[in-house]
């Protein structure tokens, strides 16, 4: 396996298409990423010093795929809507942990691993807001699934009546919106020309 971010990186690509068709499903894939890979980490620090190093692979590919199971079982438990919206998805953060074990993430200082996950909560809630926004014109539709249960007729704020562009909740509009954010990004940042 190589130690390339560009690996690390495009493997968080799938989740953060797919599971950020909503705010909630995004805020919730993150906290659920947040918890499995602060649990994955502090159990691999202890468990490190004492494996051989020829295990170290097996040991993380084991723990990351528990971890993620439990986590999956206690969404479930939590609120079966919200378990369905995520779906394949949140299966991947047992991959991700075993990549970022590998690339040393877990080595690094806590404040670059929190600022690291910070920025990609931010992305994955950013990216879920405006393809809630624009995809079904609603804020916060689907409230009730991070609280359990509670007011199951919550439809959250209608903000359009005709429900707003649908293809944009779709994942084939993920990919677009993210491209076109992409290329904004890149144009607000480039050197302007010197004349």
């Amino acid at each position: 396996m190589s130690k390339s971010p560009l690996l690390q990186n495009s493997l968080m690509l799938a989740p953060l298409i797919g599971a950020t068709g909503s705010v909630m499903s995004a805020l919730g894939l993150w906290l659920m990423f947040l918890v499995v890979i602060g649990v994955f980490g502090g159990v691999m620090s202890v468990l490190r010093p004492r494996l051989h190093a020829s295990t170290h692979l097996l040991a993380s590919v084991i723990l990351g795929a528990t971890l993620t199971s439990c986590a999956l079982l206690c969404v479930q438990l939590w609120s079966l809507q919200w378990h369905h919206q995520m779906g394949i998805y949140s299966a991947l953060i047992a991959l991700q942990c075993v990549v970022l074990e590998h690339w040393g993430f877990f080595h690094t200082s806590w404040r670059n691993r929190l600022r690291l996950c910070g920025l990609f909560g931010a992305l994955m809630v950013g990216l879920g807001l405006l393809r809630e926004l624009l995809g079904s014109g609603t804020l916060g539709a689907h409230l009730s699934w991070l609280a359990g249960g509670i007011q199951t007729d919550w439809q959250g704020w209608m903000l359009t009546a005709d429900g707003g562009l649908r293809v944009v909740a779709l994942a084939p509009g993920g990919f677009i919106l993210l491209g076109l954010l992409v290329a904004a990004w890149q144009a607000w940042h480039r050197p302007k020309p010197e004349q």
